[in-house]
């Protein structure tokens, strides 16, 4: 099966080639290490990372945090600071059961691709779920060289 990669565009939801004249995508907010806000023209949108989870904030009362998720959070934070211009990659499954876009993040400005920096400097572990593996690999990888290295988490976080 072949799958197709959109970037988005002006319309979340519409991928049409050779579409030129984009709208500036950039970052509202940093929700915590894995979800970010974006602002899309007028709208704002909430966009999961694909293909990488990290440690829980405590978003209640009640909640504890999970070891290294303030540090992850601010990881993610150095790497999207607001007003950030970013391009979003889909892949096949667009959004989750919570309406959130899933997508690849990549600033613009110099091409770094977020989620995978975020693993490889040991803020995140891998977590692919089918079918959005595109870059489940490049992310094992990154993962594997974090570990390799008791990079961030792989530290932190030992029992």
């Amino acid at each position: 099966m072949r799958r197709r990669r959109c970037w988005l565009v002006a319309v979340l939801a519409a991928c049409s080639p050779g579409r030129s004249g984009a709208e500036v995508i950039t970052v509202e907010r940093v929700v915590d290490g894995d979800t970010i806000d974006v602002r899309v023209g007028e709208r704002v949108e909430r966009v999961r990372l694909t293909g990488i989870d990290t440690p829980e904030l405590a978003h209640e009362p009640q909640d504890v945090a999970e070891c290294f998720a303030g540090e992850a959070t601010a990881f993610t934070a150095s790497l999207l600071s607001v007003g950030t211009v970013v391009r979003l990659e889909r892949d096949v499954v667009g959004r989750d059961d919570y309406g959130r876009l899933l997508a690849y993040v990549y600033r613009v400005d110099d091409e770094v691709f977020v989620n995978w920096e975020i693993v490889r400097h040991g803020f995140a572990l891998p977590l692919s779920i089918p079918p959005n593996e595109a870059m489940a690999e490049a992310i094992v990888h990154a993962a594997r060289a974090a570990q390799a290295d008791g990079a961030g988490l792989w530290t932190a976080c030992r029992d």
